[in-house]
């Protein structure tokens, strides 16, 4: 059975429906739909996501059987065709339509006569993209080809709206203005906006501006300027689906319209958002989304219709490369087709890398080639999907991150053909790293927070227990940290702690792992070190911060530390022992005067 993204779902099937992942809609899977079906001249096509027991179609064209298989078609190597339907249930008819004939015979069911599989980069499966019509069609390799380049346009726009979700809800849990300066990082050609309800104003991103022709200063933050730049015929379409949203009729508002440019033209763009804060009695207050530019896919899609030749024009429109790399049995490969995404992908042209792929293994980073090289060797050996994330140096761009997914298949020859795709990782990349250090890294001295400290600081315990090597752990306390924070205020505490994190650093050299584990407490690991080290090391700690003084309006900031030491022993259970022992420490330091070096005695 199935559903269909409208509601329009048989009976038996409506009650999987809320099953179903909430995903934003996605007006290009409706545009495959409709050049699958235009191109092979099918009843109709349609692409569905399994949901639980039932299928949810989540976008079509045409005509579609009143019943699914619970299982569609997933091979990759696709269209399935019997010589005897019947000889597979997953084809057999569904539907008797009578009204449906053809000139060159007698009417038949409508069934799935060709589909292929919706694959993510890791492997799992989105949906499958299927073909539907009462007459089974001899495909030929181009037309193959043409089905197996579709799903994977489909399969990149469903991926990556599901990255989108899962990006939006991870950098939910940051604080608001590191939500915004993580936003920030995505614009990469996606505009970015946020409209405050309540106000009547709404706030562009630069990308969004340059989208339309704008420089970063223009534009006003009036909503109803934004509406006045809408085509007429959007306006009502529009509003609406922005009050659907607003009034919780829907998960997410998305729309596809048409925007006036700063030169007076239309560009189509595809908009979606989400009201991330409301009042108590549920209205809407702000609202945050993004705009795509989709003029260039539009009007690719509408070329499409009229003729399968013009493929290669869509796949020089999708961002990244499209490509079908062959391996002769000598091991020798060349790109026997390369889409116009090359240029950015690798700075190289189709003509270079159709007779041999060695100039792109000049532009992958030295660090990543043999990982990019075993990765094919065992791709082909294997036959199993090709997938890897990987640097390279390029002439314009410099370090850039690829990622690239394709599937192998074995030719007659006893070679090795790819197809896939490869992509720009690096925004991607950069918001990981974003997240990561906002994750383990103190936001006001830099240094490692507790939870990444003490990662860390495992680490070390584990080679003091493998290696035998010595490795002392200290505990540090800013003496009457309270009292200059009274005295000076806030500020000064703050810069105190920034002064003193940054001496440490410089004490500890690279090998150490230094952390913020309070208010005013740092905690350092010294691998390598003895007791008789490390009482050196406190010493010229505690003489650095009475030397390096800091000042506030010209008058001194004396700071003090108290400081507690042990060393790590193989026997502890954890890190948290010796830091524990050297916690004692420390207090012995404080309760005996302060600005004191204790070690801890049991």
């Amino acid at each position: 059975m199935f559903i269909t993204e409208t509601g329009d779902a048989p009976a038996s099937a409506r009650g999987s429906a809320d099953r179903q992942p909430a995903l934003p809609p996605l007006p290009e899977l409706g545009t495959v739909c409709r050049v699958a079906r235009a191109h092979f001249g099918a009843a109709g096509a349609f692409i569905a996501r399994a949901d639980a027991d039932a299928q949810r179609v989540l976008a079509a064209d045409g005509e579609l059987p009143d019943r699914l298989p619970d299982q569609l078609p997933a091979e990759v190597l696709l269209p399935h065709v019997e010589p005897t339907p019947a000889a597979d249930s997953r084809f057999a008819p569904r539907r008797a339509d009578t009204n449906r004939q053809r000139d060159d015979g007698p009417p038949h069911a409508l069934r799935i006569v060709a589909a292929c599989e919706l694959a993510a980069p890791d492997g799992a499966t989105l949906g499958t993209l299927c073909v539907v019509d009462d007459k089974t069609p001899a495909l030929d390799a181009t037309q193959r080809a043409l089905l197996r380049d579709l799903a994977t346009l489909a399969a990149s726009a469903l991926a990556r709206a599901i990255e989108t979700v899962t990006l939006r809800e991870r950098l939910g849990i940051v604080e608001e203005h590191s939500t915004l300066t993580t936003l920030a990082l995505t614009e990469s050609g996606t505009g970015v906006w946020d409209r405050n309800v309540e106000t009547g104003e709404i706030h562009y991103s630069p990308a969004w501006k340059a989208m339309l022709g704008y420089a970063p200063h223009e534009l006003s933050t009036r909503i109803e300027d934004a509406y006045e730049r809408l085509h007429p015929d959007d306006i009502a379409d529009v509003k609406a689906a922005m009050l659907a949203h607003f009034e919780r009729r829907s998960d997410y508002y998305a729309v596809e319209h048409r925007i006036r440019c700063k030169d007076g033209s239309y560009k189509w763009i595809c908009s979606r958002g989400k009201v991330i804060d409301r009042d108590a009695n549920g209205r809407a207050l702000r609202m945050v989304g993004t705009t795509t530019d989709i003029t260039a896919l539009r009007e690719l899609a509408a070329r499409l219709r009229d003729s399968a030749a013009l493929v290669t024009d869509l796949t020089d429109q999708v961002p990244g490369l499209v490509f079908q790399l062959r391996q002769a049995p000598d091991g020798r490969r060349f790109f026997s087709y390369a889409s116009a995404g090359v240029s950015d992908i690798y700075e190289l042209t189709p003509e270079q890398i159709a007779r041999s792929a060695e100039a792109v293994e000049t532009r992958i980073h030295p660090a990543d080639l043999v990982a990019y090289r075993l990765s094919l060797h065992d791709s082909s050996v294997r036959l199993t999907p090709w997938r890897l994330e990987y640097r390279v140096l390029l002439p314009g761009q410099g370090l850039r991150w690829r990622e690239g997914d394709a599937r192998p298949q074995r030719t007659a020859d006893g070679g090795t053909v790819w197809h896939g795709f490869i992509t720009d990782a690096t925004d991607r990349k950069h918001i990981e790293a974003e997240l990561h250090r906002m994750a383990t890294t103190d936001h006001l001295t830099q240094l490692s927070n507790r939870h990444a400290f003490m990662r860390q600081s495992e680490a070390a315990l584990r080679a003091v227990r493998t290696t035998g090597q010595a490795a002392a752990v200290l505990m540090l306390d800013l003496d009457h940290f309270k009292a200059l924070n009274d005295r000076w205020g806030h500020p000064v505490g703050d810069r105190a702690l920034r002064h003193f994190a940054r001496l440490l650093l410089a004490e500890t050299g690279p090998d150490g792992i230094v952390g913020r584990v309070g208010g005013e407490e740092f905690a350092i690991v010294l691998p390598g070190a003895d007791l008789d080290r490390a009482l050196a090391f406190a010493q010229r700690v505690q003489q650095r911060a009475m030397q390096a003084r800091l000042t506030h309006e010209d008058q001194p900031v004396t700071l003090t530390v108290s400081i507690g030491i042990d060393a790590m022993r193989a026997s502890d259970f954890g890190a948290y022992q010796p830091l524990s022992r050297a916690d004692k420490a420390l207090y012995l330091a404080k309760e005996r005067g302060r600005n004191r070096i204790e070690v801890y005695r049991a």
